[in-house]
């Protein structure tokens, strides 16, 4: 064979051989993007983390999807939402969730709700994100109370309040959504990674659990003003930080959540609070067996173990703890959400500290999807928190509810530390509380009488003056930095 011919021979190989490499790189490619992680960012409304017994072991709450969440990932302790300007906390809230933004730097729907006219941010959000990054997304969630400028992003939406005890009229509903759209992917075959973002409408109110677990709880949909529901036997026990009332008042007039809740109205009896409770367990179990039946079904597509699973709430509740009803409050069992992830590289059966904000949830999202984060995003990915590079991704928590009377309550988080002040009604309530939370993680009051010297509030204790001075500074100092408009009376005042 000649030299050209052994020449032709040669390229003829190298060709071959060039077009093998190119094609395993692309199928590599291909394999490699089908190996992209999908999400399911669960989210329930009005939920306190110590409902569960995953944050509360004497919870009698059953929720075995939950837990079996909590021991395949990581719980999250120390996870709250930064607060609201709004009587509605939980628009802020998924405004933060949907934004990464802090609570001042939201657009103005936030907290003027009907003020919805299209705002540079929302093309930010998880929505529009992770539609630009080539995942399908679908939403299912509650209408109202939330952030529609992010809503709409979702390629798929499929909103609708269901707060009734029926399979179309409750948390069953919101399931089948998600369902049906998994079982529409499975059947076309889709390849593209999914975002779902799997909304309840419960336990929020009015907690008209389904029949069978309105009476695994005792509890009854109570709707006569004149009487009171029976206690029963099944139902929860007050919880421990239980007040007949509030001990000042909470600065926010005619406040719904305190006083129109259908069944609860203004009573904080023994019988009203553990039947709300019942309702609210029974409304909380069925979240629970929702999720687990599209968890069966992820895991029958073969796609469980590539998910993301985050489960979440807006905000917590107070329901008979310190005398309160509803989410207008900055005690732990309201300020605290539930947070717990599970999936790809995500350690088992782990607990973690975190001091995390629900506005950081896009930050982490984008970190585990692979994504930048916008510009706009203020949050800071847990992603090092979930895989223990990091115990905390802040030292400090800062909290707000201005939602009433102005400038309305603060608090400020370091350490074991805890200080609350509350500004409101023109002037007539000016109260300071200081809590030592490893001493008193329920933030018992004088009217707990509670006999341990740290098991009560702190702030008049002489013991404990330049604490109190350094949290105090400590809260300014945090207003300055989230640009809090407003100033409390024992602060140096706007000009």
């Amino acid at each position: 064979m000649g030299k050209s011919s052994n020449m032709q021979v040669f390229k003829i190989v190298a060709l071959i051989y060039l077009s093998f490499i190119v094609s395993c790189k692309e199928a590599e490619k291909k394999v490699e993007e089908k190996k992209r992680p999908n999400f399911l960012f669960v989210l329930v409304d009005d939920q306190s983390p110590f409902d569960l017994n995953t944050y509360d072991s004497n919870s009698i709450l059953e929720t075995p999807t939950i837990g079996r969440l909590a021991q395949e990932g990581v719980v999250v302790e120390q996870a709250r939402h930064m607060g609201s300007m709004n009587g509605a906390v939980c628009t802020p809230s998924r405004h933060m969730i949907m934004s990464g933004r802090t609570l001042w730097h939201l657009p103005p729907s936030a907290e003027f709700q009907k003020k919805t006219d299209a705002h540079e941010i929302d093309t930010q959000t998880i929505g529009a994100i992770f539609n630009n990054a080539g995942y399908k997304t679908m939403r299912t969630c509650k209408k109202g109370n939330s952030y529609p400028g992010a809503n709409k992003q979702f390629s798929v939406v499929k909103d609708a309040t269901k707060r009734g005890g029926t399979e179309e009229s409750g948390s069953a509903w919101h399931a089948k959504q998600v369902l049906e759209y998994l079982e529409g992917r499975a059947q076309t075959k889709e390849d593209d990674p999914f975002f779902i973002y799997f909304g309840f409408s419960h336990p929020h109110d009015k907690r008209d659990g389904t029949p069978e677990l309105l009476e695994k709880y005792g509890a009854v949909n109570h709707k006569d003003k004149n009487t009171l529901p029976a206690l029963n036997e099944k139902q929860p026990q007050l919880p421990p930080n239980y007040l007949e009332a509030h001990p000042f008042h909470h600065g926010h007039p005619e406040l719904r959540d305190e006083e129109r809740v259908s069944g609860v109205w203004k009573n904080r009896d023994e019988n009203t609070i553990r039947n709300e409770l019942g309702r609210e367990f029974a409304c909380s179990e069925n979240i629970d067996i929702q999720m687990n039946k599209v968890l069966k079904k992820l895991e029958a597509m073969g796609e469980l173990d590539n998910t993301y699973i985050i489960y979440t709430a807006d905000h917590g509740m107070a329901i008979g703890r310190h005398g309160l009803q509803g989410k207008q409050n900055l005690y732990e069992h309201t300020w605290r959400v539930p947070f717990i992830v599970k999936g790809p590289g995500i350690p088992s059966g782990k607990r973690v500290k975190g001091n995390m904000y629900l506005l950081d949830v896009l930050p982490t999202l984008c970190d585990l999807a692979g994504i930048n984060a916008p510009k706009t995003v203020e949050g800071k990915s847990i992603v090092p928190v979930l895989k223990g590079e990091k115990e905390v991704v802040r030292d400090v928590m800062y909290g707000v509810y201005a939602g009433g009377t102005k400038p309305g309550m603060r608090t400020v988080k370091k350490g074991d530390w805890k200080l609350i002040k509350y500004d409101v009604l023109d002037g007539k309530v000016r109260e300071t509380q200081l809590f030592n939370l490893a001493e008193n993680p329920n933030e018992y009051l004088p009217e707990h009488g509670r006999l341990g010297e740290m098991e009560t509030d702190l702030a008049e204790h002489p013991k404990y003056t330049d604490k109190l001075a350094e949290m105090e500074a400590l809260l300014l100092e945090q207003m300055l930095a989230h640009d809090d408009p407003y100033r409390l009376w024992n602060q140096p005042q706007l000009k």
